[in-house]
């Protein structure tokens, strides 16, 4: 089910692309006014905006309904990963009061001199 509204949510943001770059700019409409070429479109002479408007909310719903399930779907898929074997706070915090403290190993004095790194008395 969750693979069905992943497609579908990918589905309907490619429409969305498309209808976007489909649509023109504020300023198309302004040539329009003097005649500039508005017998020659496809959505008659009054423009496409309403057409495109309209088919681009309605898909911009379809994307926020899908994101809305997607997220849903992650919810509860997080719900389930505390079963996946991670040991509780309780028993992380015991374990480290029990064990020593462990010092870090010291820095070999040997390879000092391999370095490429200068030091402060190099020149």
């Amino acid at each position: 089910m969750e693979t069905i509204v992943l497609i579908i949510h990918v589905l309907l943001a490619a429409g969305i692309i498309a209808l976007v770059l489909l649509q023109q700019g504020k300023g198309a409409e302004a040539g329009a006014s003097f005649g500039g070429g508005a017998s020659q479109t496809v959505f008659g002479s009054q423009g496409s905006g309403s057409v495109l408007g309209r088919v681009t909310a309605i898909l911009a719903a379809g994307v926020f309904a899908t994101s809305f399930v997607l997220a849903v779907f992650a919810k509860n898929k997080a719900a389930s990963v505390g079963d996946a074997g991670i040991p509780a706070a309780e028993v992380i915090e015991a374990a480290a009061e029990r064990a020593p403290m462990q010092e870090l190993p010291a820095a070999d004095s040997s390879a000092a001199g391999t370095s490429d790194i200068p030091t402060v008395g190099d020149k």
